[in-house]
């Protein structure tokens, strides 16, 4: 082969390779492209959610925005003996991360967990790290102390109770979980106050207590000064996690049981906003979920881990219900949602005019 002829097939070959080297360029920009779009997109094996027209909640507007915005999850009931609560808690994550509205704050009211143990709250630790989640606050319910029914087999062994624990221990590990000097506290979500109230005892210490949520004078007063420091009639909201007894009378199992001292502490205050949990009752077709009591606004939340009926039976493997909360200058809006159907529930659907 001539030098003439040698020189001009390099040149070519040159050409060829560098035509090939930009495009290759061109594909792996098209690719790197691609998963940047992707960022963000739910874990694998759950599906995109369809949006529902026209059921986002309102003040979307910029003339009419929400001040503030918070999601309400009662009774996860966490417990690695129970894949379906999981599994549950695991749809109401997928589902608020997408959602098309604000959520600044996400609260637990109360039996995060089954029995409390150190791999109940391992188990819901793992849950939380999967997802991008707003600030998390939270108060105890009766199951957090469950513990103490667990036998060193890991049998529910009542007979033995406490099995060699304590109340102090659950207590620990709850405030422990989420950095607490006491089981309750408070928070604020853009200047809209956030009281997180806890029953401070179980039957390890104090037996005659039952089910029910003992507070003491001292948390009692806490309370009672966070609201006098109110400086305007900014809406409050305060969490507990049993429901109240009827006015007039103190709780006793299963229910608030300072309750009297409890009403009078909030008897002097507009704008109080009350929630509960532990009855799992299903946002539809169950009890009244809002009530409006002496002068303040009383909600009974529905669950996560396990949504009731009356009979207090499993209404469905498929249900997973909670309480969306947006505050207006004027008014407060609050909308059951089920999360593994992810629709807005029209039976659980409140506008508040503020006062």
């Amino acid at each position: 082969m001539s030098r003439r002829k040698f020189l001009g097939w390099l040149i070519w070959f040159f050409l060829w390779i560098g035509a090939a080297l930009f495009g290759l360029v061109k594909l792996l920009e098209k690719s790197v492209s691609t998963q940047q779009a992707a960022k963000g997109s739910r874990p694998e094996g759950l599906a995109s959610p369809k949006p529902e027209t026209g059921t986002e909640p309102q003040g979307n507007k910029s003339s009419d925005a929400p001040l503030a915005s918070f999601l309400i999850l009662s009774d996860l009931h966490i417990s690695r003996d129970d894949p379906d609560t999981i599994r549950r808690v695991n749809a109401a994550f997928a589902d608020l991360t997408e959602f098309q509205t604000p959520i600044e704050a996400l609260l637990f009211t109360g039996d995060l967990t089954e029995y409390g143990r150190d791999k109940d709250y391992k188990e819901l630790r793992n849950l939380m790290n999967g997802y991008e989640l707003p600030p998390v606050y939270a108060n105890m319910g009766n199951h957090d102390y469950y513990d103490i029914w667990i036998d060193k087999l890991g049998r529910f062994k009542q007979e033995t109770m406490p099995n060699g624990k304590t109340d102090w221990q659950s207590r620990e590990r709850f405030q422990k979980f989420f950095g607490l000097p006491k089981p309750y506290h408070d928070a604020w979500v853009k200047e809209h106050h956030l009281i997180l109230l806890s029953q401070e005892t179980y039957v390890q210490e104090k037996p005659d207590v039952g089910e029910g949520a003992w507070y003491s004078e001292e948390q009692l007063e806490w309370l009672r000064e966070r609201l006098a420091d109110r400086k305007d009639n900014r809406p409050v909201f305060i969490m507990t996690h049993q429901p109240l007894p009827p006015a007039g009378r103190d709780g006793q199992t299963h229910q608030l049981i300072p309750a009297i001292r409890f009403r009078e502490i909030l008897k002097p205050y507009k704008n109080v906003f009350v929630f509960c949990g532990h009855a799992h009752q299903d946002f539809q077709g169950t009890i009244e979920h809002y009530v409006k009591d002496g002068g303040f606004h009383y909600f009974h939340n529905s669950s996560v881990g396990r949504v009731m009926n009356r009979k207090y039976e499993t209404v469905s493997q498929d249900k997973a219900q909670g309480l969306y909360v947006q505050v207006y200058t004027d008014r407060v809006t609050l909308r059951g949602r089920d999360f593994i159907s992810r629709k807005w529930l029209s039976e659980a659907d409140w506008t508040v005019p503020l006062g």
